[in-house]
């Protein structure tokens, strides 16, 4: 099992539509709007780190005005 937080810095003002899109993602557990240097904090669990790699780089970063991500895989 595979366990990232991954910060999202997007667009001004679509923090809230783009948090909705991700929580349609299958193995997105959780992705919320923040305060600080990011804009949207997500949760998320794959199997793989082929299913993560995937997840990141062509679901999360590929979504309309996602400007930036930064991945923080956990370590078990």
């Amino acid at each position: 099992m595979e366990k990232s937080y991954v910060l999202i810095g997007c667009e001004l003002g679509a923090e809230n539509e783009i948090v909705e899109k991700l929580k349609k993602i299958d193995k997105i557990k959780d992705a919320r709007v923040v305060y600080g240097d990011y804009d949207i904090v997500v949760e998320a669990e794959t199997d793989t780190e082929s299913q993560m790699d995937h997840l990141i780089t062509k679901r999360i970063r590929q979504l309309s005005k996602v400007r930036s991500t930064m991945t923080l895989g956990v370590v078990s």
